[in-house]
């Protein structure tokens, strides 16, 4: 608790493999940068999925896509194993997910139960996307990226452009 003439910075964390970041996740954050002061992205190194791009990639395509009006409040860190090791580790004791549907629900609500059990002070907070992003996940933009179709309207600039880029490089497509 703060003491008297303090303050005391509201942090939260959104973790996820960001495999790519697409406007869904943007506006998650955004939503997030409504309740807190500071909020770190933080980018899954290791998973149960294996990635399209690698870590150093979806850092860099994450933190090239915030808003410049975020930058002094959004942080972009990599990180491996317990997601809870990590928040504790970053002094941060909100975590923040997406949920889209349903079955969105039942893992999430899993994943909040055992982080809970494995360090009872973090708290996950669920945030549902814009009605306008809840069809939008980062497998569907690859798959419409991989057969040619536009993406520009899913994710930023510089995410589209990577995407087409390895595209056209492997020959998928």
């Amino acid at each position: 608790m703060a003491r008297a003439g303090e303050t005391r910075q509201r942090k939260a964390m959104f973790p996820g493999t960001f495999d790519p970041v697409t406007r869904g996740h943007l506006d998650i954050m955004e939503r997030a940068l409504r309740l807190c002061d500071r909020l770190t992205v933080a980018v899954a190194d290791q998973h149960h999925k294996q990635t399209f791009f690698g870590i150093e990639e979806r850092v860099r395509l994450v933190s090239e896509g915030i808003p410049q009006s975020w930058r002094g409040a959004v942080d972009v860190k990599p990180f491996t194993g317990l997601l809870v090791d990590f928040a504790r580790r970053e002094g941060v004791t909100t975590i923040v997910r997406g949920l889209r549907v349903i079955s969105d629900f039942e893992y999430e609500f899993q994943m909040a139960l055992m982080n809970k059990r494995l360090w009872p002070e973090v708290e996950t907070l669920f945030l549902m996307p814009g009605e306008d992003m809840i069809f939008l996940n980062s497998t569907v933009v690859k798959e419409v990226a991989r057969w040619g179709g536009s993406i520009d309207a899913f994710v930023a600039p510089n995410v589209a452009a990577a995407l087409r880029a390895r595209f056209s490089e492997d020959g998928s497509g």
